[in-house]
Formats: structure tokens, sequence, C-alpha cells
């Protein structure tokens, strides 16, 4: 067994659609912004990507080897083999787009602790992760495989007895790229590495609904409406560090990792409500709630049964209903921009490290317009 860290990055199909391109691609540099950061450190014995997609494989750095994707594909399955096979005692794993705002310091300072002590397993968020890294590397042997990397920790935990030692919420650990929403932000708050930086900068978007909501983060008169799988740390951070008040729904938390939006289970009070009053009244009736708005929509889609794509569920991120097929989804997104406030759509990054994020930049912004009043005066 190899008693270095070994960092093993996932960098899955996602191509389709134009915007699920553009997404995927998205999710490369961040892959290679990530294995690039790694590598510096000289932290990680090497770096393993993961992944189907050949042109990656002639863009990756000295240190890297590329472990060829083939089908069927099962993440538990894939990753157990590859850590059984490669004898990793002290794997590092990482979605592409998992964790983009790390730096190589915080990446090495995971590496190093993971070298001191044994029977843990770290991620960065125990519920639901992108980032997970364990010893013994074969405790992976003794749980179910998983489904996604959401759920690792847990079984790592559950099932292998290995000591959770989560990372402490921040905008670096808790943002994620799993929608075009998350680019957005970025586009908004800046941050990632320099590749990513890059192609988010000539991402087309348009942002204004997201610096309207900014706003209200640091309005002591203004109140915010968040809603969907709002973790417990998000609350008291936005309490804490914002100056507005909040109204906040928090419902299917683990939706994904417990597989209750395929089993049909997920329950959304939302949804109820939407399915009664129509998209048109719901979202007016938000107006009356509060002066902005973030929601996570897939526990109330998947409530619902919305059947859409990913590539329509993408554009209603974006609020771009002319782009969507669905007819229920292009009628809920165009109510939403019909909104007598500005609401934000997206997936669980949008409602955690995406509004820390925004939240940040909103400080940032408002520090920078009080010291030039100041300097005016």
């Amino acid at each position: 067994m190899s008693e270095a860290p070994v960092l093993i990055v996932f960098l899955g199909g996602m191509g389709g659609a134009p915007i699920e391109n553009q997404l995927a691609d998205a999710l490369t540099e961040s892959a290679l912004d990530l294995l690039d950061a790694a590598i510096a450190t000289d932290a990680f014995e090497r770096a393993i990507l993961v992944t189907g997609n050949d042109a990656v494989s002639a863009r990756v750095p000295v240190g890297v080897t590329v472990d060829r994707d083939s089908e069927p594909f099962q993440f538990g399955n894939r990753l157990a083999s590859l850590i059984r096979a490669e004898k990793i005692e002290r794997p590092v794993y990482v979605g592409a787009g998992g964790v983009p705002l790390m730096s190589g310091t915080d990446l090495a300072a995971i590496a190093n602790h993971l070298r001191r002590e044994q029977n843990i397993v770290i991620s960065n968020n125990y519920f639901s992760a992108d980032m997970v890294a364990f010893t013994p590397g074969s405790a992976i042997e003794q749980v179910d495989a998983a489904r996604s990397d959401n759920y690792l920790p847990r079984l790592l935990h559950g099932q292998a007895g290995l000591e959770s030692r989560p990372l402490p919420r921040s905008p670096e650990t808790q943002f994620n790229i799993d929608s075009p929403a998350d680019l957005a932000i970025l586009k908004v708050t800046g941050g990632g590495g320099p590749k990513l930086a890059k192609f988010v900068d000539a991402f087309d978007v348009d942002v204004e609904p997201y610096r309207r909501l900014s706003r209200c983060l640091v309005d002591a008169e203004a109140e915010l409406l968040l809603a969907g799988r709002v973790g417990s740390q998000v609350w008291p951070y936005l309490e804490s560090e914002t100056a507005c008040r909040l109204r906040v729904y928090s419902e299917e938390r683990g939706m994904r990792a417990a597989g209750r939006d395929i089993s049909g289970k997920a329950r959304s009070l939302l949804a109820f409500h939407l399915r009664e009053v129509g998209c048109q009244r719901f979202f007016a009736e938000l107006g009356e709630l509060a002066d902005a708005a973030c929601i996570d929509t897939r526990p109330m889609l998947s409530h619902l049964g919305v059947a859409a794509s990913r590539a329509d569920r993408f554009w209603s991120d974006l609020g771009r209903p002319d782009e969507i097929e669905d007819a229920f989804l292009k009628e809920f997104t165009q109510a939403a921009n019909d909104a007598p406030i500005p609401v934000l759509l997206g997936g669980h990054s949008l409602i955690a490290g995406g509004l820390m994020l925004l939240n940040e930049a909103a400080w940032r912004e408002e520090d920078q317009r009080l010291l030039a009043k100041d300097s005016g005066d």
C-alpha cells in the first residue's frame, strides 16, 4: 500500500445539449486547475484523473495519470476498484467542479492531516460530499457501493467505523459547480483557478438578478427568502454575516444521497402550495413575503414529478424560458422572471456556497462604496 496521499479526480460525462456542453467545459477547466494546484504543493505522491474525455488527456500536468473511464459506470464500484488496483492507502477524492475555490494550500493541509492520522474520513459536507479523503483506503471495501459521492462520508463513518471530520463550512468548502447558475455566481464574485476564471469571463449570462439579490444581503431593511435543501450551518452563517432578515424553508436535505429524488418520495411544502395556486400567483405571493428569493428548485420539481431534461433544468436556473422544452418548467421559469422581486433559481450549491460567495462580494462592494463616500466627504 502507498502511504502518501494520492489525489483522485473524477471528471465524468456531461455533454449533450449545448448548455450541457458548456458546463462540461467548465468542469474540465476546474479539474485541470485543481490538478495544477495540488501537484504544485508536493503534498501528494501523485494524482489520478478518471475520465472518458480523450481531449483532456493531452492537457493534464506532469505527475498526473489518466485512468480511462469505461461503461457501465457505477461511482462506488469505480472508486473501490481504482483504490484496490493502485493500492492507495490515503485517497483524496474530488469530483470535478466539487471544490473549485480550494487553493493548493487547502488541499495540502488535507493531505498532511491524512498523513498524521488513521481511521478518519474528511469531507467538505458530511451529508452531500464533493470531496472525501480517508484512511485506510481499504475501508472502501467494507461499505456498500455508493450511487454517488454525496453519500460516501456517511457510508465510511457508519459502515466502516471511520471517525468523521467534516471541514469547516465556508465558501471554499461549500461552493461547487453543478449548474450554469454557479458559473453566473462566479462571474459576479470572481474566484477559482486561472483556467476556470478565463472560461467564466467568456460565459454569456445575465448577472443583473444576482447583483440585485446581492444588494439585499447588506441591507438591514430587506428580507431574503431562502428555500430548498438549506443546511443547518447555512442559516447561522447568514444570520451572522448578512444584514438582511431571513425567511427560510428547509426541505429534503440529503435528498439525492438517499435516492428520494429517484424514488418519488421527495416532498416539498412549497410544491404543495405551488400546485394549488399556480406559477404566477406563487411568485406574486413571494413578493409579499420578501424582497428577494433564492430557491433550490430540485425538491419542488421532484415532488411535482417534473420530468424535464437536465438541459431544461439548466436553462431554468439561468432564467431562460425561451430555451426550455418542458411546458411546466417553461411556465415556472417565466413566472419567476415576472416576479415583483429578484428570484434566483438553481440547485443545492446556490443556497449554500453560492449564497456565501454572493454575500462576501456584496460586503466588499459595500465597503468600497463607504470608503468612496468617506473620501468624498
